[in-house]
């Protein structure tokens, strides 16, 4: 007899239903489709194309299946694939719950194949969520988000929600772009988790015009007392956040920032880039957004990235770079911020928690930012129990010009910027510029036992001027007998000499050159500082890769 009618007299005489008929026999049944997953085997790459057919099996490209809904009904298991025909678009999404996933050694690969990066475009959803579940890659994929999933979605999500102390681990997101979500990418700890992911690399990851973030960890509230870190083990490179707008309808958080790394431990930011952020959070938020920054974290680096005109719609933020509340033993070094809303570099502790500690600041530069927030300046740094902050070898040009915001607040940005709360502060070798704003604005009078400055060139094109605390200097000597400042064994350090920036003279420009940030004189500045017996670890390289000479200079560049 032929397949159709021994199909058909298989199920009359066993009395069978049509799934079950299709189980134990492969027959087509109509109405019922294949399950997605062989009952055993594998591991199985599986193919998704416009022009496929729900009904293949879906192990080839000459057999693919069509829709990401009949995708979602498979169970992956480590070393599986699903790849999704490149140049096409799929409506719907892609979820992976627990109990799927891989391993290190056999993750399950989410990619395209063929030529382009296939587009997953979700209904109002996530496009691709990874729910309490790891070993999973995500690789050469685009999201495209509707105006539902601008509010309710994320481009790709991993969420930890069950209890337990074991790390989700291994996580890989390359050469992907989300947009149009409230966040591109977000990787968080929620609910009953107190232990989120482990061994994540992200790179060459475009997120942008998202409601309030592009790329964004988070985790449990923060315990000083007892620190718990969700995620761990972050590797993030040549990521590009731009244009995530924020949320005009949130005023009592932060939104609209690039990269926001909240409760991680042991992680790296390198060679990416924040810019035009945050143009429309709101007017009346008590917290803004930044383009990178840090939060109730641990062991952080930030290197080698430029975070550019990035903006706040409230008084408050919108600078480049910021370490913020409870972080510690973390450095943010060789980047470059210009243009921006708010201050360049951030480090501020809203929390008397005494966890802000023990951070570095070196090697950057800063030019030109505080645009709309002449109250903050180039560098600023101030907060409740912070402890053991270095600042040194940063290169700060901050002009005023014709700026309105700073004409209409009656302020001019400074250079540097310190407020009350802090000690073990140390501020060495530092490149400070201004074009007649104040080159150094604290909140009072600091002792060189709290706060120590110490062979930083101070120069400005203009009026030479210096707010420490009720007091207003206009000469370096002056200020160096008043406070005890930039002195070492009794001898004065720190200079007044034009270190000769071209940045002084011209216009920022996009993208911005360092090396108008570079000294260029004829007889560079050099300050003579004795030992370095300061206790500040200076690290191997300058802003440009430059290894360290024994006897450092002021500023970035070495």
């Amino acid at each position: 007899m032929n397949a159709v009618t021994r199909c058909r007299t298989t199920r009359a005489a066993a009395g069978v239903s049509a799934l079950v008929l299709l189980l134990l026999t492969g027959c087509d049944v109509p109405g019922v489709y294949r399950p997605a997953r062989p009952v055993s085997g594998g591991p199985f790459t599986f193919y998704v194309s416009p022009d496929g057919d729900d009904r293949n099996d879906g192990m080839s490209p000459e057999k693919p299946w069509k829709t990401l809904d009949h995708a979602n009904t498979a169970n992956f298991r480590p070393g599986d694939r699903l790849r999704l025909k490149g140049g096409e678009r799929f409506r719907g999404a892609v979820t992976l719950e627990e109990g799927e996933a891989g391993s290190a050694a056999r993750p399950v690969v989410i990619d395209s194949y063929g030529t382009g990066r296939a587009t997953i475009a979700p209904r109002g959803t996530s496009g691709i969520t990874v729910h309490d579940t790891a070993g999973v890659e995500i690789r050469n994929i685009a999201l495209v988000g509707d105006r539902k999933a601008l509010r309710d979605g994320v481009g790709i999500s991993f969420r930890a929600t069950r209890p337990g102390k074991r790390p989700l681990a291994h996580v890989r997101i390359a050469n992907v772009e989300a947009r149009g979500f409230q966040n591109g990418i977000s990787v968080g700890a929620e609910g009953d988790a107190v232990t989120g992911y482990s061994d994540v690399r992200i790179s060459g990851v475009s997120v942008h015009h998202n409601l309030e973030a592009g790329l964004a960890f988070y985790g449990p509230e923060f315990d000083a007392g007892s620190p718990v870190y969700a995620h761990s083990g972050l590797r993030i490179e040549r990521v590009t956040a731009s244009s995530n707008t924020g949320d005009p309808r949130s005023d009592r958080r932060n939104t609209g920032s690039g990269i926001a790394l909240g409760s991680v431990r042991d992680a790296q930011v390198r060679l990416s880039v924040a810019h035009d952020n945050g143009a429309r959070s709101a007017a009346d938020a008590e917290e803004g957004p930044e383009g990178i920054w840090v939060y109730d974290s641990t062991g952080v680096v930030l290197e080698n990235n430029r975070s550019y005109r990035n903006r706040t719609g409230s008084r408050v933020d919108g600078g480049g770079f910021g370490l913020d509340n409870n972080v510690s033993h973390s450095v943010v070094q060789y980047n470059l911020a210009y243009g921006n809303d708010g201050p360049g570099f951030l480090v501020y502790s809203g929390q008397a928690t005494g966890a802000h500690r023990d951070n570095v600041v070196r090697f950057n530069m800063s030019w030109d930012d505080a645009r709309k927030l002449p109250e903050y300046g180039g560098i600023v740094a101030y907060g409740s129990r912070l402890r053991n902050l270095a600042i040194h070898n940063n290169t700060v040009v901050m002009r005023t010009g014709d700026l309105a915001s700073a004409e209409a607040a009656g302020i001019r940005p400074p250079a540097l910027r310190l407020r009350d709360g802090m000690r073990g502060v140390k501020v060495h070798d530092n490149i400070l510029a201004t074009d007649g704003g104040p080159l150094i604005d604290t909140e009072s009078s600091y002792r060189p036992s709290t706060h120590q400055f110490r062979g930083n060139v101070y120069h400005s094109t203009g009026p030479w001027s210096l707010s420490w605390g009720s007091r207003r200097f206009t000469d370096l000597a002056d200020w160096r007998t008043a406070s005890g400042q930039e002195l070492l064994d009794g001898e004065p350090t720190g200079t007044g000499d034009d270190p000769c920036l071209r940045a002084l003279a011209v216009p920022v420009t996009d993208p911005v050159g360092a090396e108008n940030l570079v000294p260029r004189c004829e007889d560079e500045v050099s300050v003579s500082m004795g030992p370095q017996d300061s206790g500040v670890d200076a690290g191997l390289v300058d802003y440009f890769g430059n290894r360290l000479p024994d006897a450092l200079r002021p500023g970035a560049a070495q």
